[in-house]
């Protein structure tokens, strides 16, 4: 189990992410629009980077929903690859089975 401050930091990561996502992304256009005048376009990229470091999507970790494990994570079930092979033994995962030849 990872620790709850590691686990809560990243949730906080999240809520500031997804928060400040409609105002980076205008920020990002206006950088990347060739018509945008030199000033502006500089006006936008220090706003940008006065933007809080965590606010941005890159710094949220993935992490396992049942341990909070931030390696072996397997994005296609939100679970570390121990919690779910642990799941997938207990036969609580659909179409999943141990391989064995």
């Amino acid at each position: 189990m990872a620790k709850k401050s590691s686990v809560e930091k990243n949730n906080r990561r999240k809520r500031m992410a997804m928060q400040s996502l409609p105002k980076r992304k205008a920020l990002k256009a206006t950088i990347q629009n060739p018509k945008t005048s030199d000033a502006d376009r500089r006006a936008a990229q220090v706003a940008l980077e006065k933007m809080p470091r965590n606010s941005s999507p890159t710094r949220v970790r993935n992490r396992c929903e049942m341990t909070g494990r931030s390696r072996g994570f397997i994005r296609a079930f939100g679970l570390s690859r121990i919690a779910l092979r642990e799941l997938a033994l207990e036969g609580k995962v659909p179409g999943l089975r141990k391989a064995s030849w």
